[in-house]
């Protein structure tokens, strides 16, 4: 059985890790099974190099879900990124308080704060691509190689392209509908592990109907009593 609290899932390479056992910055939420890839940069340093002008003033957070792929150079661009654009001036002068004699406490003034960043459940983002905050991603979704994503991204939708847009999307709205009522990503590990053929295979009918130990186990029971 997979082994959740791993930081080096596969045997023998340091590149890719569970990002959630390397992560310590508490406004950074990741969900079990997320993985990173770095071929660069080591894995473990997610927060130093992949997480942006994530300073602890604005109490922005970083929200990823279980069973996401992100690739390597993935940047999460926080709201500290974000220049006024209502002043008359992009330079961010209450950032240089000190220089302009200006009051410490208004020093949030210098950006436009857009809140969150949140990616749903097995969302696969990749090779460079760029998030920016206030920005949401839904379940299922695929972020292509070097996409700037500046608005949110609706479940199971392709997109790409700088700034990215819709290319497709992956399934049906039937399908996109079931997956999103079972939520495979919340399953046990035993369900998980019984249904990976089906989950890899595109099957939802088997996956829908794919009884689980116990209730294996009661309709034994109901039969023979």
């Amino acid at each position: 059985m997979a082994d959740v609290r791993k930081i080096y899932p596969r045997s023998g390479d340091k590149k890719t890790v569970y990002l959630k056992n390397v992560i310590s910055n508490p406004n950074i939420i990741v969900g079990d099974y997320t993985m990173y890839h770095d071929t660069i940069h080591d894995p473990k340093e997610f927060e130093t190099n992949n997480v942006l002008y994530q300073y602890p003033i604005n109490r922005d957070k970083l929200k990823i879900g279980k069973f996401c792929s992100i690739a390597c150079g993935t940047k999460f661009l926080f709201n500290s990124a974000n220049h006024a654009l209502d002043s008359l001036s992009t330079y961010p002068f209450p950032l240089f308080f000190e220089e302009w004699n200006l009051e410490k406490e208004k020093v949030t003034d210098a950006w436009d704060n857009r809140g969150d960043i949140v990616i749903g459940n097995d969302v696969w983002i990749g090779y460079e691509a760029v998030i920016l905050s206030g920005v949401t991603i839904g379940d299922g979704a695929i972020i292509g190689t070097r996409a700037v994503v500046t608005k949110d991204v609706p479940p199971y939708t392709i997109v790409g392209g700088v700034p990215a847009k819709p290319i497709r999307k992956r399934f049906d709205e039937k399908v996109i509908e079931e997956l999103l009522k079972i939520k495979w990503w919340d399953w046990t590990e035993e369900k998980i592990a019984r249904n990976i053929e089906n989950i890899k295979n595109g099957c939802i009918r088997s996956i829908m109907f794919t009884p689980s130990s116990l209730e294996v186990e009661y309709e034994t029971y109901s039969l023979s009593s």
